[in-house]
């Protein structure tokens, strides 16, 4: 399973969405939308600001991620940032590995 950041901000019908129906129900509506791709909520937090919401999703593929970012970006109440994250030991096979790059101008 993989874990993803996402941020969303409610925009225009959706704010007024959010208002009549309250937290819990877009909360709701998040944990259904991912259980149609085998996924879950890790956490999911209000906040104000720059972000309106914000937490942590697990999904099985990064296909169903893109996906449910489709889906929810395509409805214009919602616009969705995910952001993969990678545990220590990740970061650690990643650091193992050597590929080739050149920089520019190099």
């Amino acid at each position: 399973m993989s874990k993803y950041l996402f941020e969303a901000n409610y925009v225009g019908e959706g704010i007024k969405g959010l208002m009549r129906e309250g937290g819990t129900s877009r909360r709701e509506a998040l944990v259904a939308a991912l259980k149609t791709v085998g996924g879950s909520v890790e956490c999911f937090y209000y906040a104000f600001g720059e972000t309106d919401v914000l937490g942590v999703i697990e999904v099985p593929e990064p296909s169903d991620a893109a996906a449910l970012s489709l889906m929810i970006n395509s409805t214009g109440a919602v616009r969705v940032r995910l952001k993969p994250l990678l545990t220590v030991e990740d970061l650690d096979a990643a650091a193992r590995k050597t590929p080739a790059y050149r920089a520019p101008g190099q």
